[in-house]
C-alpha cells in the first residue's frame, strides 16, 4: 500500500473472515487431537486431548508397589506432564501460521 492510499475494506474484511475460519478450523483440530506421553520409560503412560483433558492413564502392573506410592505419583504426573507438553507442541504447530499472518501489514493497515 502506498503512503496515502486507502486501504481496500472489502479485501481486508475478506482476508479477516478467512483468517476466523482457518483459526476455527485450527482449534477444532487440536480439540480433537490426542497425544501420549510416558514416564519410567513407559512404565506410566498418559493420553490428552488437545485441549488438556486427561483421557486415558497405562499403569504398568510391575510398578504398583505399596511400600512406595511417591514413586508411582511422581510417574503419573512426569506421564501427564509429558502428555500435556505434546499437546502444547500440537497447539503451537496448528495456530503458528495463523499467528504470522497477524502481523507485518499483511491486512494492508500499519500495524497489521
Amino acid at each position: 500500500m502506498q503512503p496515502g492510499e486507502q486501504p481496500d475494506i472489502a479485501s481486508i474484511m475478506q482476508q479477516a473472515q478467512q483468517m476466523q475460519q482457518q483459526l476455527m478450523a485450527a482449534q477444532a483440530e487440536i480439540a480433537e487431537a490426542e497425544v501420549t506421553g510416558q514416564a519410567g520409560g513407559g512404565l506410566v503412560t498418559a493420553t490428552v486431548k488437545g485441549t488438556g483433558e486427561l483421557v486415558s492413564l497405562v499403569i504398568d502392573p510391575k510398578v504398583v508397589d505399596p511400600e512406595d506410592v511417591d514413586t508411582l505419583q511422581d510417574l503419573i504426573i512426569g506421564a501427564i506432564a509429558d502428555a500435556s507438553k505434546s499437546a502444547s507442541a500440537v497447539a503451537a504447530e496448528k495456530l503458528g501460521p495463523l499467528a504470522g499472518g497477524l502481523g507485518g501489514g499483511s491486512l494492508g493497515l500499519p500495524g497489521f
